[in-house]
């Protein structure tokens, strides 16, 4: 019996749009934000799955991002959990501050690393290897099982934090990650085997968007 799971970035929020690091700051969703969730949220209805339940992070910009898909396929009353295992990375002391500030006051080539190295976090943060370290035993305990029941699960969460559950879910190395964007508003839909390995893997747009 293999299930689906589904996963899509939030839309754009008011610090991607002012080039902030974000983190587990809170913003909300830019008129544009809304808009690509609304545009996945079509994406999804078009292929006519439905939910079993779906499973959001602790802050806002995910949380509207999954109401706009679940509303546009005609589920507003699924059931939803919400857990912070699945937020952002946290950008500890580069949170809020603006990317290019941030390469002022530290140089270019630090924040370079700090972006995009698997495991160097910037100061009192996350790097992409901690996130990890809180999305995989959620994903294995909560979000897992239930695909493998044959149920149909939508994840809405971040960049980071679905960076990691992709890397494990496409068998990326840790170079293989660190190239990839995931794109604001765009799912990705996968039906995993028995064995909980990749069956097939569909993008429902473009992600050239990413950033």
């Amino acid at each position: 019996m293999s299930g689906t799971l589904v996963l899509v970035r939030h839309g754009q929020s008011e610090w991607n749009l002012k080039n902030l690091f974000t983190g587990w700051k809170d913003p909300d969703l830019t008129p544009l934000g809304i808009e690509e969730a609304e545009t996945g949220g079509k994406a999804l209805a078009a292929t006519g799955l439905k939910y079993d339940i779906a499973f959001t992070s602790d802050l806002t910009r995910a949380q509207k991002t999954l109401k706009i898909i679940l509303d546009a396929v005609g589920q507003p009353e699924l059931e939803t959990i919400r857990n912070q295992a699945l937020n952002e990375r946290d950008y500890g002391d580069l949170s809020g501050l603006n990317k290019d500030d941030a390469r002022a006051k530290w140089g270019e080539e630090q924040v370079h690393i700090w972006r995009r190295s698997y495991d160097v976090p910037p100061p009192g943060g996350e790097s992409l290897r901690d996130t990890g370290a809180r999305v995989w035993p959620y994903y294995l305990t909560e979000i897992l099982p239930r695909v493998l029941k044959g149920q149909t699960v939508l994840v809405a969460a971040h960049g980071n934090s679905l960076r990691a559950l992709v890397m494990v879910l496409d068998r990326l190395t840790k170079e293989e990650i660190l190239k990839l964007n995931l794109a604001t508003g765009v799912p990705m839909v996968y039906t995993l085997n028995p064995d909980s390995t990749v069956a097939s893997k569909e993008v429902l747009g473009d992600m050239s968007g990413a950033h």
